[in-house]
């Protein structure tokens, strides 16, 4: 409710360049195809149960299934008039949106109305401009009202819209309550399930259309940890889109909840790699910020450090334009506070460019320090806005990463929420892969830990969609299994074969005193990939092919918690890196980031 205060130059810009009503209209447009995707799993689940009672299956058990059957069809149909009514408010939302911003005042006539009010004060050496300048002012207080009363009018309006939302849980604990009441057996399409009505295999738990989940319901994937996700490698509740932790992200890769985009830390983020909540934009750090690469909260605009500016690449706070150091300042590249008009192309020092308030930056509408490219309020960053220090590349809140739209540190790869990854999309630690919000997994959309696969919810596990733990195969929700399907657990050290140690699985794990491993002939302690050497218990293993030391992840990484390709330093990222705290490609040295930046 902050617009309540908010002066018609930062409202009606807010409505005019911000993303519109756009989001909404793709976020309906995903709701409607949710629900055309629910309404045909649940026509389809009808017919083959319907088809197997009337035809190949007849009897008791035929019957039981029927019955066990009817609950989860209904909750399918339900869920997808919930989905359809969640694209509905949407649209409503959007149109509400259209409402307000034709009742704006357009920032034109703010700012001509602004520079009327400076021409009049100017030239009012003896006061004869003082019936003109309460015009003016009036005219001001009338935009302010009207700004506000569109705001408030959007703002009541979308929170009864979302107010008629249904609750889905609730759906669910009806199917469940209608089952244990008739007293029906456990039954389950697939096989290896631990739990009730599951049509894949490997799962623990209800109602899951998906393999390998664990602890949960209602998964439309495989690998979760949760309930009522729509896609793989989740932990937590409705998110619609893999490798997150959280609940209700729309997306892949977030960490926390309510994000429509990839690669955020927080809530309500749209965009990618913010950290903070409710911003609107990528690789923002704070809250409530439009535009891409702010450090602070309510900025509009692009690299600002500080608050509630609006413009690019300003260090303070409530300034209006670019380039500015200091508050409240109007105008381009002014030190000081409370200024007006145009000062030098940039009010840092020790800059090669335009609007540049931080030092020693080669570039545009930089805030930080040390930075080549454009729109970084972080320090000694190579790109373009980028919140954090150190990176290489685009829209990084986090610090030390090479690739884009990373919140968290020392990634390579593109929208990461979590630190150490190789991949993308992972909200977890030190993976090598895509969609993992695990930790230490090599692969794609594993919620658990250690894995060497796809779509793990256990630990330790060489395979796929295995929601127990230490299974060399796929489907079990079982331990120690090596095969396929079963949901029970072995009384053996390892699964998998030609593996010495224990609670490892795979394939020629070789270090007797080695534990924790999954994938094919690594050695030492909590390793996935293949061929990786740990030399530590006391630290995370590696993940990915060939690393030795520990907490690396990528190919032929050699020291600790390096994440990338040939990475020899500790804690870097990128391509044939060296050193320590370093990103990018070719680079050598402590703290840089770029391209062949200290070979030369």
């Amino acid at each position: 409710m902050g617009f309540l205060v908010l002066p018609p130059e930062i409202n009606s810009l807010r409505m005019f360049s911000g993303a519109g009503s756009a989001p909404m209209l793709a976020a309906a447009a995903a709701w409607d195809g949710l629900a055309d995707e629910l309404g045909s799993a649940a026509e389809s689940f009808s017919a083959v149960t319907s088809g197997l009672a009337s035809q190949a299956w007849r009897g008791p058990a035929s019957a039981a299934m029927v019955a066990a059957a009817a609950p989860y069809a209904g909750f399918l149909s339900a869920a997808a008039g919930r989905a359809s009514g969640a694209a509905s408010q949407a649209r409503a939302v959007a149109g509400m949106f259209e409402s307000a911003l034709a009742a704006t005042v357009h920032p034109a006539a703010v700012a001509a109305n602004r520079s009327d009010l400076v021409s009049l004060v100017t030239a009012n050496l003896f006061g004869q401009n003082a019936p003109a300048i309460a015009a003016v002012e009036s005219d001001y207080e009338l935009m302010w009202a009207a700004d506000v009363a569109a705001m408030v009018g959007y703002h009541s309006g979308a929170a009864a819209a979302a107010a008629q939302l249904s609750s889905w849980p609730a759906a669910l604990r009806g199917v469940q309550a209608a089952a244990a009441v008739a007293g029906l057996p456990a039954f389950n399409v697939g096989l290896g399930n631990i739990g009730s009505l599951n049509l894949g295999s490997g799962n623990i738990g209800d109602l899951n259309l998906g393999s390998g989940n664990a602890s949960g319901n209602l998964n439309l994937g495989s690998g979760n940890f949760g309930d009522f996700n729509l896609g793989s490698g989740n932990i937590g509740t409705l998110n619609f889109g893999s490798g997150n932790i959280g609940d209700n992200n729309l997306g892949s890769g977030n960490f926390g909840s309510g994000n429509l985009g990839s690669g955020n830390i927080g809530t309500i983020n749209f965009g990618f790699g913010n950290n903070g909540a409710f911003n609107l934009g990528s690789g923002n750090i704070g809250t409530l910020n439009f535009g891409d690469g702010n450090h602070g909260s309510t900025n509009f605009g692009l690299g600002n450090l500080g608050d509630t500016n609006v413009g690019f690449g300003n260090l303070g706070s409530n300034n209006f334009g670019f380039g500015n150091t200091g508050n409240g300042n109007i105008g381009i590249g002014l030190t000081g506070n409370g200024q007006m008009g145009i000062g030098a192309l940039n009010s840092g020092i020790g800059n090669i460019g335009f609007g540049n308030s931080g030092n020693n930056n080669i570039g545009f509408f930089n805030s930080g320090n040390g930075n080549f490219g454009i729109g970084n309020s972080g320090n000694g960053n190579w790109g373009y806005g980028n919140s954090g220090d150190t990176n290489t590349g685009w829209w990084n809140s986090g610090a030390i990463n090479t690739g884009a739209g990373s919140a968290g540190a020392g990634n390579f790869g593109f929208f990461d929420a979590g630190n150490g990854n190789s991949g993308s999309f992972n909200a977890g630690f030190q993976n090598t892969g895509f969609g993992n919000s695990g930790a230490g997994d090599t692969g794609f959309f594993n919620s658990g830990n250690s894995n060497t696969g796809f779509a793990n919810s256990g630990d330790t596990n060489t395979g796929f969609a295995n929601a127990g733990d230490t299974n060399t195969g796929g489907f079990n929700a079982g331990d120690l299994n090596t095969g396929f399907f079963s949901a029970a657990t072995q009384n053996v050290p390892n699964s998998g074969f030609f593996n010495v140690g224990t609670g490892n699985s795979g394939f020629g794990q070789n270090n007797p005193l080695g534990t924790g491993n999954s994938g094919f002939q690594n050695s030492g302690f909590g390793n996935s990939g293949f061929t990786n050497t740990s030399t530590s218990g006391a630290n995370p293993g590696n993940s990915g092919i060939l690393n030795t030391g520990f907490g690396n992840s990528g190919y032929q990484n050699a020291a600790i918690g390096d994440a990338g390709i040939f990475v020899a330093g500790v804690m870097s990222s990128g391509l044939f890196a060296s050193g320590t705290g370093s990103s990018g490609v070719f680079v050598s040295g402590t703290g840089v980031s770029g391209f062949f930046t200290g070979l030369f």
